[in-house]
């Protein structure tokens, strides 16, 4: 079975990624099974730097293939901002009150249409050739400045899909993953590992 580093100490990631692959087609670790204990300093400008940098130095450290991602919100009208910050925007600590400091920073455009997009970027480090793949997954929506909805986390509540007539955190994990960024570069990335397995199998 081909050992998978999944660099990450969450283990909901783990678990998504268990549901897709095959089952007995990897065998999946996280960064606290092999006991990696530093944090990748995300500096990068970009989704992709951040997701390169993740991949490429936790496995170099672990020297097995290695799946990492980076994702965020892009909001048009504040010049792609939270962006890369989207997890720590404003300094905030909790997904509540990084929701309502971005509520605060939109209101000038309160009477308008607020477009938005999620961004996903996932990144395979791959030991034996040195090399890291990318893959990217977008979806377009609105930011309703009243949140809605119990599931999902991070700013999914003003999330709002047009075509679904729901945010993000109305919807269950399966309607998410169907239209969501992640769900579209982790599609992408699955294939790609199931290509690599039997040219190194």
């Amino acid at each position: 079975m081909t050992e998978l580093l999944v660099a990450t100490r969450n283990l909901n990631k783990i678990y998504e990624l268990n549901q897709i692959l095959s089952p007995n087609s990897f065998e999946l670790f996280n960064l606290s099974d092999l006991s990696i204990d530093f944090t990748v300093e995300e500096t990068g400008k970009t989704f992709e730097q951040n997701a390169i940098l993740k991949a490429e130095q936790y496995g170099k450290k672990s020297q097995l293939l290695t799946i990492a991602d980076d994702s965020g919100l892009e909001v048009e009208l504040l010049n792609g901002d939270p962006g890369v910050f989207s997890a720590r925007y404003g300094g905030k600590k909790s997904d509540k009150e990084r929701n309502d400091f971005l509520i605060q920073n939109l209101q000038p455009f309160k009477e308008q249409e607020i477009f938005a997009k999620f961004v996903c970027v996932i990144a395979i480090w791959i030991p034996k050739l040195f090399t890291v793949k990318t893959f990217k997954g977008e979806i377009q929506g609105i930011i309703h400045l009243e949140t809605k909805g119990n599931n999902g986390f991070g700013y999914d509540p003003l999330f709002f899909i047009p075509s679904k007539k729901k945010t993000f955190a109305e919807m269950n994990s399966c309607e998410k993953h169907e239209v969501s960024h992640r769900g579209q570069a982790m599609a992408k990335a699955v294939e790609f590992l199931y290509q690599l397995k039997k040219q190194i199998s």
